[in-house]
């Protein structure tokens, strides 16, 4: 059954990120045909506010479709909620591809959690699994449709294991390896199965460099807590406007960021063009690196508080590897580093942990999205380093305050 529901996971996790990659396409189409025409911003600013709006409205018309959806798996598994019914997957699917397509800072994964979750508890319960089963195979498939997300079958493992249930039980473990193996193999009919950001990484960097991956962890964690703070306090900034209509204040954001679209399109989208490029060496000058990560800093909290379907993952990874280059240009003038991408990927990495307190499933994530096995020591070193710093100034993690702000909420 598990196998079942890992196939129906990947090919729809697998048609979800094939319809991103045309819409994303699409929206780069109508963005070239607005720069030949003369008013070259005002149609990423309309496309991306009725995006926005769009998306928002599908997802008010079925409950916890907003968001990411993995404080919800995390909520089922500790029996605080229920699975969501069938509903939930073309609100998701169709919010999800209109949401980020038009170049909102959201990432794939949340979406994919989500409807693999759900399709993993309407396999259980159609195959008249008692609740306790049907909760451990939702939560089984949710680390299955991360794993389509990032094509990172290890990871949505370890997900599962760090990240929801905290515990690591062999039942669990076999559902879990069961689900993502099939659906990461159905995923590859119809998406490239290549790494997610191609990436020659260098020779394992010497030893004595460790206390300096160390202390970029710190700051990392800093910046994590910073992180989660601000998009928490996003939130609450838009439930405090409770004369505005939900779906106008989306379609005000989608307008923010159709703006910055307009003018450079690797300020907004879920980031992975400019993670490529960081990871490549082929990053612009400091300064505009340094406005790259002010924008993006703030802009991700505002799109997650535009209440459409998208993740956190994919937009963190793409601010981690902006710190990642800036701490390399920090450094490099002092001390004889290895080359900008491999501060990238310890970033995106540290970054993951300081946000999300999931210093493994970040590292084996990472890893697997660029081959990057040489840099193991340093990605552990600086994600150990970034959740003691994120623990130490008291800020809990980002999917706990979520699902905590849920649960609350009427």
């Amino acid at each position: 059954m598990a196998a079942v529901a890992g196939c129906i996971v990947g090919l729809l996790g697998g048609a979800f990120r094939w319809c991103l990659e045309q819409a994303v396409e699409f929206r780069e189409w109508l963005d070239g045909a607005a720069v030949a025409g003369s008013a070259d911003w005002l149609v990423p600013v309309t496309l991306t506010a009725a995006g926005a709006a769009a998306a928002c409205a599908i997802a008010r018309c079925v409950p916890q479709a907003a968001g990411s959806g993995i404080q919800h798996v995390q909520a089922v598994w500790l029996e605080e909620g229920h699975a969501r019914s069938l509903w939930l997957l073309p609100a998701k699917f169709v919010g999800g591809v209109i949401a980020i397509g038009s170049g909102l800072v959201l990432g794939r994964e949340g979406p994919t959690v989500h409807m693999g979750a759900t399709i993993g508890a309407e396999a259980g319960r159609r195959a008249g699994l008692d609740p306790d089963d049907v909760r451990r195979v939702h939560t089984a498939l949710g680390g299955a449709g991360l794993a389509v997300a990032f094509t990172a079958p290890l990871a949505g493992v370890i997900f599962v294991c760090e990240e929801v249930t905290r515990t690591v039980r062999p039942r669990m473990v076999l559902l879990t390896l069961i689900g993502t193996v099939t659906a990461v193999a159905c995923a590859r009919l119809l998406v490239d199965d290549v790494q997610a950001f191609p990436y020659s990484p260098p020779p394992a960097p010497a030893g004595w460099l460790l206390p300096l991956f160390l202390l970029f962890g710190v700051v990392m964690g800093a910046v994590g807590a910073a992180y989660s703070a601000l998009v928490v306090g996003m939130l609450a900034v838009c439930d405090r406007l409770t004369d505005v209509p939900p779906v106008v204040r989306a379609a005000a954001i989608g307008a923010l960021v159709g703006l910055l679209l307009a003018l450079d399109p690797l300020l907004v989208g879920d980031g992975d063009p400019l993670s490529e490029q960081l990871l490549d060496g082929q990053g612009p000058a400091v300064a505009v690196l340094a406005g790259y990560l002010v924008v993006r800093f703030a802009a991700g909290p505002l799109s997650y508080a535009a209440a459409t379907p998208g993740g956190l993952f994919a937009p963190l990874l793409a601010l981690g590897a902006l710190c990642g280059a800036l701490a390399h240009a920090a450094a490099a003038p002092l001390l004889p580093v290895p080359g900008s991408g491999a501060f990238a990927v310890v970033g995106m990495a540290a970054l993951f942990a300081g946000v999300v307190r999931a210093p493994v499933t970040g590292t084996v994530l990472v890893i697997e999205m660029t081959g990057a096995t040489s840099l193991l020591l340093p990605l552990l070193a600086a994600s150990f380093a970034a959740t003691l710093t994120a623990n130490l100034l008291e800020s809990d993690p980002i999917y706990d305050t979520l699902r905590h702000r849920m649960l609350e909420r009427p």
